[in-house]
């Protein structure tokens, strides 16, 4: 098992890479333009648990890459219905993005195989009795995943300590 621990300077370039492609006109979640295939064709999926106890979400996912092509790197992002608290500790590889996302590296995908093992635990700035979260690719590299079904997930959490499949 891997577990994310790159160089947060890394992480802010692919950031900052997702941010200028977004910025783009007809820019998708995964960076991708509407009707355009400007790189590898590659099948991102993402399969993991979320639990949240006590204003503490913990999150712990696989990236796969199902093919035909290999990535380089992605990017994934966790969005929630809950404001984070101001203080996080990431793991390495991830930063935050806002007030309530996320984003971390996937690290090398190669063809039909495994990235990183990703383990988030976040806490949030108010006890809620459910969170909703929120996981997909936010820039994996200018690839075209024609099969989102596998990498966009939503996920409510219950505030019991019981871990939900996704």
């Amino acid at each position: 098992m891997e577990v994310v621990a790159v160089r947060r300077g890394v992480v802010r370039s692919v950031v900052v890479a997702g941010l200028l492609v977004l910025g783009g006109a007809g820019a998708g979640p995964a960076g991708a333009s509407a009707g355009a295939s400007a790189g590898p064709e590659a099948d991102v999926a993402y399969h993991g648990q979320v639990a949240l106890a006590h204003g503490r979400l913990r999150i712990w996912l696989v990236p796969e890459n199902e093919g035909p092509a290999a990535l380089a790197n992605a990017t994934l992002r966790v969005r929630l219905s809950a404001d984070l608290a101001d203080r996080q500790a990431l793991a390495g590889g991830c930063a935050r993005a806002g007030l309530r996302e996320v984003v971390c590296e996937t690290g090398q995908l190669p063809l039909h195989g495994r990235g990183r093992h990703v383990g988030l635990v976040l806490d949030l700035r108010e006890r809620e009795p459910e969170v909703v979260v929120r996981i997909d690719t936010w820039w994996n590299g200018g690839a075209t995943d024609r099969n989102h079904a596998n990498n966009e997930h939503v996920v409510l959490a219950l505030d019991t300590g019981d871990a939900y499949a996704f």
